[in-house]
């Protein structure tokens, strides 16, 4: 599979620091972006590149070169005047007769490329996207997906939001050459308002959510971000090929205030600090997952149309503080009968209901998890049987609904006081 890397950007917001070159030729820890993108790619048997240049493109072609002093081999085009962000694939077209990595030259990633082929192969997608949370969702783009990762929606950095889902559009794409337009020359085009949100009708354009580490380093903060992730194994760290580490976290009393079922979006508050705490687990390097028990879809009492509302009101107020959840599991099922609106096709006695642990090894499969090396907190007994079960550490909180039952795990205050105490930061 080829790579198209586009790397003609001047970096106007960075200007302070990258100066007269290049946006892709910024040094971070010491190599250039583009050379730590090329790396990571080669590793993976992924190097046959074309890097489109621009703005002081001559800088980039004089320090790759062929490519071959990084075991790749690197073809260019050069643009003679911007073309957006799709505009140089039609002067490619006859290069890329099969499907393609696309991606931006600004970013610094660690990603396992096999599993993103694979997943877009599955769906038989024209486009996949990659997608993931990030701690500023309000300035990204945002990705609305709908049943299998179908991309249903697309929110820029200038439509409103509310309540939505954090997945953000990565800058990394697999695509096939059959979106390529068919013209006689190359003409300024943007991937996605002119190509990929022209056909989600044909549901065939898809979401590859992942937590692995992906990150643009445009601004001087997340540049100074990204240097540091970099030196201290963060971004290596991430990859999915390597084992991770988690904090599992109960919802209702653990994240947000228990107040019982919860059946509207609106009655979702987040306690004091907890954003705080998340954002500290995201910053560590452990996967921050919610593994939540919702009897509400099984009694009637909540759809999942509405569960989704509530969720996405979650990620929303949690990403306004600048904290993020990788993924989100729940248990629809609920085994006592007689509700009046119950599901009957949801009152089964489950493995995914906790003090079950289906939905931490169903996660721990999804992000070859370490499950030894990770945690299970929450407010009730019932977390703590999960996790145990899961071969998981675990910490009781008393922050929701816990009544100080007898138990030998250690108690804390809140996920704060959890958090402090047991993941380095």
């Amino acid at each position: 599979m080829k790579t198209v890397i586009m790397a003609g950007g001047k970096g106007t917001r960075i200007s302070s620091l990258s100066g007269e070159i290049p946006k892709a030729m910024l040094e971070v820890a010491g190599k250039p972006v583009l050379q730590h993108q090329i790396e990571c790619l080669g590793r993976q048997g992924y190097g046959d590149i074309i890097i489109v240049t621009g703005y002081l493109g001559s800088a980039i072609h004089d320090y790759f070169g062929s490519g071959s002093s990084f075991n790749v081999c690197i073809d260019y085009y050069d643009e003679s005047e911007p073309l957006g962000t799709a505009g140089a694939l039609t002067a490619l077209k006859d290069k890329l007769s099969d499907d393609f990595i696309l991606l931006n030259g600004d970013l610094i990633f660690d990603i396992d490329f096999n599993r993103f082929a694979a997943f877009h192969k599955s769906k038989n997608a024209l486009a996949t996207l990659f997608t993931h949370p990030n701690n500023h969702p309000f300035d990204s783009e945002i990705i609305i997906t709908g049943d299998a990762a179908k991309i249903t929606g697309w929110l820029s950095r200038k439509d409103n939001r509310d309540n939505f889902r954090n997945q953000v559009n990565a800058g990394i794409h697999i695509i096939s050459p059959l979106l390529i337009p068919d013209r006689s020359a190359a003409v300024k085009t943007d991937l996605d308002i002119d190509i990929l949100i022209p056909l989600l009708e044909s549901g065939r354009i898809f979401a590859y959510s992942s937590p692995e580490y992906v990150k643009d380093m445009g601004t001087p903060k997340r540049y100074k971000e990204v240097c540091k992730d970099i030196l201290s194994g963060k971004v290596n760290a991430r990859n999915l090929r390597n084992k991770q580490k988690a904090v599992f976290m109960d919802r209702d009393g653990t994240i947000n205030q228990y107040m019982g079922l919860v059946t509207k979006a609106a009655q979702i508050k987040l306690i004091e600090d907890t954003a705080q705490a998340i954002m500290k687990i995201n910053n560590s390097g452990y996967l921050a997952i919610v593994i939540t028990n919702q009897p509400v879809i099984a009694r009637g009492d909540c759809t999942f149309e509405e569960l989704e509302r509530i969720h996405n009101r979650l990620e929303f107020l949690l990403g306004k503080q600048g904290a993020y959840l990788d993924a989100i599991y729940f248990c629809p099922h609920h085994p006592e009968k007689g509700f009046d609106c119950e599901r009957t096709e949801y009152k089964v006695n489950c493995e995914c209901r906790k003090p079950k642990p289906g939905l931490i090894l169903q996660a721990a499969k999804d992000y070859n998890i370490n499950l030894s090396q990770s945690y299970m907190v929450g407010d009730d007994i019932k977390d703590l049987f999960a996790g145990h079960a899961a071969g998981c550490k675990t910490g009781y909180l008393l922050s929701g609904k816990a009544a100080m039952e007898h138990v030998e795990d250690p108690v804390y205050k809140n996920l704060l006081e959890f958090v402090d105490k047991n993941i380095e930061v």
